[in-house]
């Protein structure tokens, strides 16, 4: 256990627009040869605060407990140790490039050759975890092409997609999976993978995973790493117990802070609008037809996709970005943000930590957020990278209470503007205006790139058809020495498990026992729908059947009585015609009982009368 007092911890650092301090390179903070080398061609070439700050001491490899707003460069500042520890290829003064790859390769050989064993477990040596699938897609596109450079794999992990593509990617020898915990839980009990070969493991956003919930599954995920491996959390905040995990997993962290979670940035400017509730709408369309990048933030999914809705009826192209749509409509919606197809997107609080796309001039805070945090990670979207950017808070008359009382607590100063529409300081943030575009539809027939599975995938294996399969290729094809020739065998080339080198043993008999029970539920399924066609069939004819005889019972009962009824009034008529009843009246030749029976006491038999006359 340790105390937090006691930290050794470096002043916090504040960006203004005035000052002028010396940045470092890459090279000179330490950085191994072929990272820097990847940085450079990425336009990366000297190092943000937080990044020149940690990246001394976490390259030695001690435990890091970073502190800072979003935006500042973090998770370079984790990915580069990462790789430099996990790398297995030390590049030594004098060594080429090419002898550096030729290294790398022997080492792909001999990882490949582990996962071909029958007892092979997929153990990952890096852990990333993180709160959203967003915020992961984000972490693995930065971390792919700097593992590349040592031969190794990324992957992502996480809910809303399906398990097999996660579950091959792992088997096919993932060195750093980023995954967020409850999907990664998840498999761990199922045992597709261990965490005992974890050597670096990162926390980020801890806080907010902490909010989430996910704090339990958190500790009892690092409790399956061991203690050796060096741990690395970053936080806005030590609230909601992440102070609990600190002193639980992180052994002497180093802290580093780039500025406080709640002070104000310099270089991002402050609007708070007063409104009328009438004119709101106008206003959000007026802020949302600039050209540049903007970002609206709503506080329900229904107003997300009711608002991107009305600004796509008015002309302005916009993009929806909250948890009701699939995986795969949030990345593509994404990219076309990134990619400038929209330059609006609607976004709810699950983008507020897991969109990182630069040059966001504006963000739009439509509805109040729920509390200060989530109103400084909404602002944390734009003003990234060292750039300048606005935030605008929309309020009506009856919100002005409480957003006083929110951006106060956020540390920003309150100054609320009445305004309209064409107010000049609204037009100033606007901009130019782009043309409208009536009738503009997001186009679904584009394939994703860079986004997700398919990213990590593609660096490691040749992606195919649905009906060749996908073939493992297990290292990069222009690297490897001698590929597996083509078998000129039609059925050999359309077996995914043809390549004896490249097969995994255990996923081909676990996709056998798949099929088999696929066929063998599939003639159950039959032939209980037969069962039940039969059995309906067969009910319906007795229901039919049970139906008309029951109908010619009524009416053959009906007619029986009929008959009955008419006989025995036909007999009554005749026979009150012949006798006369005693000075009774008969009712349409009715007899009651009484009078039938003073007939029978006083009347003569008829053969008796007969013979008298």
């Amino acid at each position: 256990m340790i105390d937090l007092d006691e930290l050794e911890l470096i002043e916090p650092y504040e960006q203004t627009a005035e000052e002028e301090e010396p940045q470092l390179t890459f090279a000179q903070l330490g950085v191994p040869g072929p990272l820097v080398h990847v940085l450079n061609n990425d336009h990366k070439t000297t190092a943000f605060p937080i990044q020149a700050d940690t990246l001394p001491d976490s390259l030695e490899g001690r435990d890091i407990l970073g502190r800072g707003r979003t935006g500042s460069g973090k998770t370079l500042a984790f990915s580069i140790p990462m790789i430099s520890r996990l790398g297995e290829v030390d590049f030594t003064d004098g060594m080429s490039y090419n002898q550096f790859r030729k290294q790398v390769r022997n080492i792909q050989h001999k990882h490949l050759y582990e996962r071909q064993q029958d007892d092979f477990t997929p153990h990952p040596r890096g852990l990333v975890l993180a709160p959203t699938r967003e915020l992961a897609n984000q972490i693995n596109d930065v971390l792919a092409p700097l593992a590349d450079v040592y031969g190794m794999s990324t992957t992502t992990v996480y809910g809303g997609v399906k398990y097999i593509h996660q579950i091959r990617d792992l088997r096919a020898g993932a060195d750093i999976v980023v995954a967020c915990p409850g999907r990664l839980e998840d498999l761990i009990e199922q045992g597709v993978l261990t965490l005992a070969g974890v050597k670096v493991v990162v926390i980020d956003e801890a806080d907010e995973m902490a909010d989430m919930g996910f704090l339990e599954p958190i500790q009892r995920i690092l409790r399956q790493i061991p203690d050796s491996a060096q741990h690395m959390l970053f936080s806005a905040t030590l609230d909601h117990g992440v102070d609990k995990v600190v002193q639980e997993f992180l052994h002497d962290p180093k802290e580093h802070a780039v500025d406080e979670a709640t002070s104000a940035v310099d270089l991002m400017t402050h609007h708070v609008f007063e409104v009328k509730r009438a004119d709101k709408p106008a206003l959000i369309r007026k802020l949302a037809s600039g050209k540049g990048r903007r970002i609206l933030f709503t506080r329900t999914k229904f107003q997300t996709k009711k608002l991107a809705k009305e600004l796509t009826q008015h002309g302005i192209p916009a993009a929806e970005l909250d948890g009701n749509l699939s995986q795969n409509q949030r990345d593509r919606n994404l990219q076309a943000f990134e990619s400038g197809e929209v330059n609006v997107l609607v976004a709810t609080d699950v983008a507020a930590r897991g969109i990182d796309v630069s040059n966001v001039e504006l963000v739009v805070q439509v509805d109040p957020p729920q509390d200060s945090k989530s109103f400084l990670h909404r602002s944390g979207r734009t003003a990234r990278a060292g750039k300048s950017g606005d935030v605008v808070t929309v309020m009506t008359p009856d919100q002005r209470r409480y957003v006083k009382h929110l951006v106060k607590r956020a540390g920003i100063d309150w100054k609320p503007v009445k305004v309209t529409p064409e107010d000049e300081l609204v037009l100033s943030l606007v901009g130019e205006e782009a043309d409208p575009i009536m009738g503009w539809k997001l186009d679904t027939s584009k394939p994703l790139h860079g986004r997700g599975h398919g990213d990590s995938r593609s660096r490691d294996r040749k992606r195919s058809s649905r009906s060749r399969g996908r073939k493992d290729r297990g290292m990069d094809r222009m690297d490897r020495p001698g590929s597996p020739k083509k078998t000129k065998k039609k059925s050999k080339k359309n077996d995914k498990f043809a390549d004896a080198k490249f097969q995994d043993t255990k996923f081909k008999d676990s996709k056998k026992r798949r099929d088999r029970y696929e066929d063998r539920d599939f003639d159950r399924r039959d032939h209980r729908d037969f069962d039940r066609n039969d059995r309906r069939d067969r009910n319906d004819f007795d229901r039919r059947d049970h139906k008309n005889r029951r109908n010619f019972d009524r009416r053959d009962r009906g007619e029986r009585n009929d008959f009955d009824r008419n006989d025995r009034r036909d007999r009554n008529r005749s026979y009150g015609k012949q006798h006369d009843n005693g000075g009774k009246s008969h009712r349409n030749g009715h007899i009651g009982h009484q009078s039938r029976a003073h007939m029978r006491k006083n009347s003569t038999p008829f053969s008796k009368s007969r013979k008298r006359h």
